[in-house]
C-alpha cells in the first residue's frame, strides 16, 4: 500500500515483533530502527525496511534520541513506537519528533516528566486523591540518615528515574542506608543517566498489583482490569497474572478508581499502567508509580479481555479511534504469563548468550508466544535477557495454572540455560497455587530449594 502510514519501531526483540504485527493489523508499514547487532534479526526480516541507528551497545543506538529521530525522518514515519525500556519514557525523543511533525506513540512529554520523577508522581497521586505511603526524595546525601529516620525502617532506596528493579536497595538500618545509597545512585546513573534517589517505606508482606489503563488524552479512561506481578526476584517480575487473585470487590474498586483519577488529572494519552502495593497484613493500598508506556506484561491483559492494546496505541497516535470496548472490572478469562529469560536459575540467574540449537513451543487453545527467537538464532549479550513470553489463557485460575504448568513442561530451548525450571517449580508450589503471595515470597523459597538440593 503506497499510502500506508509508516510506523518506526524504535526497539528490538519480542516487543519489536509485537509492534510490527500491530502495525500490519491496522494497515500501516513497519520500519525497524535497529542496532548493528539486530540488523539481520527476525524482527528486521519481519519489517518492511531496516534503518541502522548505531553500534550494538544500547548506549550507542537504542538510547540515542537524536539517532532515532533521524531514522524516523529518513523513514518518512507518521509515528514512532518506542516499546518499553530504552527511550520509551524519555521526553527528549518525544520532543524531537514533535519538532518534525511525527507522532509519538505514548503520553505527552509533560506527562512523561510528571510521572517519570517519583517525587512528582507522588504529588500527582496526592492531588488526585490516590492513597500513598511514606516517602521522600533525597536532595542532600549528607542528611540521608535523617530522612531514613523520618520514614522509618525498613525502607527502599529507589532511582527516581528508574524501573525494572535497577537502582533499588532494601535498607534495614541507618548504617546500611549510608552504605547502599551511593551504590543505588551509581547503578541509576549507569542505567538511566540520572542518579537521583527516593526513599519510601518498605512493606515486607505486600503484593504488587497494577491496573492497565488507556487514556484518550482528554481525561477519559478505559480500565482493563488488574494484574498481580508479585512473583519477583530482586524487584524483577517473573510471572504475571490477570485478574489479580483474591482481591475483594472493595479493594479492586479502590485500585480501579484511583487509576482512573490519575488518568483524568494527567490527561493521560495511550496505554499505561498504574502500580500499587496491596499490603497483605493491613490490606492497605499504596500507590507506587505510573509506567507511562506499554508494559512487558501487556499480553496478559490483552488475552484476558480480548483486546489489542498495541494496535489501539498506534490508532490513537495516528488520530484514529482506538477501537477499544468498555469492559467490566473482572475479565471473562484467567491468564498467566511466564517471562522466559536466558539465565541460569541454578547459578544465581546468571545471564548467558549464544546459539539456539533447538526450539519447540507448545501448541493448543489459549497458548500465545511473544518472541523473536528461532532455531539458529544467536542470542546477543548486549541487551536484556528476555527471550520470550509464554502466555496461557483458561476459563478460571485453577485451569490457567494447570495449563501454564503443562505449557512450560512442553517448551524446549537448547543451546542456552533458561528460567524454565524456575517457572515449573513456582507453578507447582502450593503457595502460588493458593494465590495472593507477597513480593517477598520468591527469594527465600528459591534459596530453600537450592539448599535442599545440595
Amino acid at each position: 500500500m503506497t499510502d500506508a502510514p509508516v510506523i518506526l519501531v524504535a526497539n528490538r526483540g519480542e516487543i519489536a515483533m509485537r509492534i510490527i504485527a500491530a502495525a500490519r493489523r491496522i494497515g500501516a508499514s513497519p520500519v525497524l530502527a535497529a542496532s548493528v547487532a539486530d540488523k539481520d534479526s527476525p524482527a528486521a526480516r519481519a519489517a518492511d525496511r531496516v534503518i541502522v541507528i548505531g553500534a550494538s551497545p544500547a548506549n550507542q543506538s537504542y538510547l540515542k534520541p537524536e539517532q532515532v529521530a533521524q531514522a524516523a525522518v529518513m523513514a518518512g514515519a507518521a509515528a514512532v513506537h518506542p516499546g518499553y525500556g530504552f527511550l520509551s519514557e524519555q521526553p527528549a525523543l518525544c520532543e524531537l519528533l514533535e519538532e518534525e511533525g511525527i507522532a509519538w506513540v505514548g503520553p505527552r512529554p509533560e506527562t512523561l516528566r510528571a510521572v517519570g520523577d517519583k517525587g512528582s508522581a507522588r504529588q500527582v497521586a496526592i492531588d488526585a486523591g490516590v492513597p500513598v505511603g511514606a516517602g521522600v526524595e533525597i536532595d542532600d546525601p549528607t542528611i540521608v540518615v535523617a530522612l531514613g529516620d523520618q520514614i522509618g525502617y525498613p525502607l527502599l532506596i529507589k532511582a527516581i528515574h528508574g524501573g525494572g528493579g535497577r537502582g533499588i536497595r532494601l535498607v534495614t538500618n541507618p548504617e546500611e542506608l549510608v552504605e547502599l545509597a551511593p551504590q543505588a545512585a551509581a547503578e541509576a546513573v549507569a542505567a538511566f543517566g540520572n542518579g537521583a534517589l527516593y526513599l519510601e517505606r518498605y512493606y515486607g508482606r505486600a503484593r504488587h498489583v497494577e491496573v492497565q489503563v488507556f487514556g484518550d488524552g482528554e481525561g477519559n479512561a478505559w480500565i482493563f482490569g488488574d494484574r498481580d506481578c508479585s512473583v519477583q526476584r530482586r524487584h524483577q517480575k517473573l510471572i504475571e497474572e490477570c485478574p489479580a487473585p483474591g482481591l475483594s470487590e472493595k479493594r479492586r474498586q479502590l485500585l480501579h478508581d484511583s487509576s482512573r483519577a490519575l488518568v483524568k488529572v494527567l490527561r493521560y494519552r495511550g496505554a499505561g499502567t498504574v502500580e500499587f502495593l496491596v499490603d497483605t497484613e493491613s490490606e492497605d493500598v499504596i500507590f507506587l508509580e505510573v509506567n507511562a508506556r506499554i508494559q512487558v506484561e501487556h499480553p496478559v491483559t490483552e488475552e484476558a479481555f480480548g483486546v489489542d492494546l498495541v494496535a489501539a496505541q498506534l490508532l490513537l497516535a495516528l488520530g484514529r479511534d482506538p477501537q477499544l470496548p468498555d469492559v467490566g472490572p473482572v475479565p471473562p478469562a484467567a491468564v498467566i504469563e511466564m517471562r522466559i529469560n536466558a539465565e541460569d536459575p541454578n547459578a544465581d540467574f546468571q545471564p548467558n548468550s549464544g546459539d539456539i540449537t533447538r526450539l519447540v513451543w507448545p501448541k493448543g487453545p489459549g497458548i500465545r508466544i511473544d518472541t523473536q527467537i528461532e532455531e539458529g538464532y544467536r542470542f546477543p549479550p548486549f541487551y536484556d535477557s528476555l527471550m520470550a513470553k509464554l502466555i496461557v489463557r483458561a476459563h478460571n485460575r485453577d485451569a490457567a495454572v494447570a495449563a501454564a504448568t503443562a505449557a512450560v513442561r512442553n517448551v524446549t530451548i537448547d543451546g542456552l540455560k533458561t528460567t524454565l525450571p524456575m517457572h515449573a517449580y513456582v507453578l507447582a508450589h502450593p503457595d502460588f497455587i493458593a494465590g495472593g503471595i507477597p513480593t517477598s515470597w520468591f527469594g527465600p523459597v528459591w534459596e530453600a530449594r537450592k539448599e535442599s538440593l545440595t
